[in-house]
């Protein structure tokens, strides 16, 4: 996925992953019910970021974020410093 936001200095773009639909014992949870998760996939860097990568999963501080919808996809501008580390 190409991003149509060019992220500059330090700065990440990522895309939210998507909420868990049903809890471990597989009850389905409503919409309003849902966290938001604070993992996302990095979908553009600029040019001063240094530990992350296109493609990387990030863990990032949930209050941080700049949201944009797009075209019907949600990207979150993230400052590098407030990425927290890359999920494996």
């Amino acid at each position: 996925m190409s991003s149509p936001i060019n992220p500059l200095g330090d700065r990440v773009v990522a895309v939210r992953e998507q909420a868990a639909d049903k809890t471990a014992s597989g009850l389905y949870l409503p919409d309003n019910a849902k966290e938001k998760p604070v993992i996302a996939k990095v979908v553009a860097v600029g040019k001063e970021a240094k530990s992350v990568k296109v493609g990387d999963k990030i863990l990032y501080k949930e209050y941080s974020t700049t949201e944009l919808k797009i075209d019907g996809t949600e990207y979150l501008v993230v400052k590098e410093e407030d990425v927290l580390g890359t999920v494996a």
